[in-house]
């Protein structure tokens, strides 16, 4: 697998199954294997899971902003060649804080790191930025299984 950075759309869709309007990364600009991985996501006011919060302004869900960074995380663990024929799956969350809320026209920076990495198991830690401020930190466990379960 090419994995010439930045990694645009097509090749993000090469790596997840997700597919519009579930893919929550944009692209990929920073990649260490088996430690990090960095993603852009592109908030949109066409985005449909946008909230209207309390001020009368649009924000993304926290779960959705969860799943961003566990979709980044994704990107880090397939793009391993033992990984490719694998799924990862949510195992649990820990710890996750939600800072700031994030509206249309914000540009997220999205960063996992790896804390733990096994055959079928890992822990990563996320955080994603908006203007270099964050806006939502935690940890993830994620299970790995054949796409064929």
């Amino acid at each position: 697998m090419d994995l010439t950075l930045p990694l645009d759309h097509a090749a993000i869709e090469r790596i997840l199954p997700h597919r519009y309007p579930f893919l929550l990364v944009d692209r990929i600009t920073e990649f260490e294997e088996d430690k990090r991985i960095v993603g852009i996501k592109n908030v949109s006011n066409n985005e449909r899971y946008l909230w209207e919060g309390p001020d009368g302004l649009f924000v993304m869900p926290p779960t959705i902003l969860t799943e961003a960074i566990a979709q980044v995380g994704a990107i880090l663990i397939l793009a391993k060649p033992e990984n490719r024929q694998r799924l990862p799956l949510f195992a649990g969350i820990q710890k996750v804080r939600y800072r700031k809320p994030v509206r249309p026209g914000d540009v997220m920076e999205i960063e996992a790191t790896v804390i733990r990495l096994r055959n079928r198991m890992g822990l990563l830690r996320g955080i994603a930025r908006v203007n270099g401020k964050r806006v939502i930190d935690g940890t993830m466990t994620f299970a790995l299984m054949a796409k064929e379960q």
